[in-house]
C-alpha cells in the first residue's frame, strides 16, 4: 500500500471531503454530511492522505449527550485504496481516540440493504440490530451497529 498518513481532521477538510463523498459512496450522500460536522467534530474525525491526495476519511462524534458513546457518522475510502485495510485503520484509530476520551461504546448506522457495510462492521466486532423502521423519518429504515470498547 502507498504510504498513507492519517491525521486529525480540520474544518478546512470539509470542502475536499464533500467533493468526493458521492463518487466514493456511489450514490448521493452529500446531504447527510453538513459542514457542521467538520466545524464542530473535527477533533474526533480523521483524514487519510497520500502526499496531498485525500484517500479516506472518518467523521466521528464523541457524544456530548451520552458520555459513554462514540459515534461514527460517515466513513469513505477512495476506490483505488479499498481492500487494503485503510477503513480498518481509520476505525482502529477512532476506537483509540474514543477510549482515550473515556468512551466505552461505539455506534453507527446504515441502510439494511448495505450488505457491504454490514459485513465490514461485523468483521470489526460490531453487533447488528434488526432493521429499525422509520429510524430517520418515514420510509428510512436503518440497522444499528454497536461495539463495546
Amino acid at each position: 500500500m502507498d504510504e498513507v498518513g492519517v491525521r486529525q481532521a480540520v474544518p478546512e477538510d470539509y470542502d475536499r471531503i464533500v467533493r468526493v463523498v458521492d463518487d466514493w459512496w456511489g450514490r448521493p450522500m452529500r446531504a447527510g454530511l453538513s459542514r457542521l460536522f467538520l466545524d464542530h467534530f473535527f477533533k474526533s474525525s480523521l483524514v487519510a492522505e497520500v502526499d496531498d491526495r485525500l484517500v479516506g476519511f472518518l467523521v466521528g462524534i464523541l457524544s456530548p449527550s451520552q458520555p459513554s458513546l462514540a459515534y461514527i457518522h460517515y466513513v469513505a475510502v477512495d476506490p483505488d485504496f479499498r481492500v487494503k485495510g485503510l477503513a480498518r485503520e481509520l476505525y482502529t484509530r477512532f476506537f483509540d481516540l474514543a477510549r482515550a476520551d473515556g468512551r466505552t461504546d461505539v455506534g453507527a448506522i446504515t441502510s439494511p440493504i448495505n450488505q457491504r457495510s454490514i459485513a465490514f462492521h461485523t468483521s470489526m466486532g460490531f453487533s447488528v440490530s434488526e432493521p429499525v423502521p422509520d429510524h430517520d423519518g418515514p420510509d428510512s429504515s436503518r440497522v444499528r451497529f454497536h461495539r463495546p470498547l
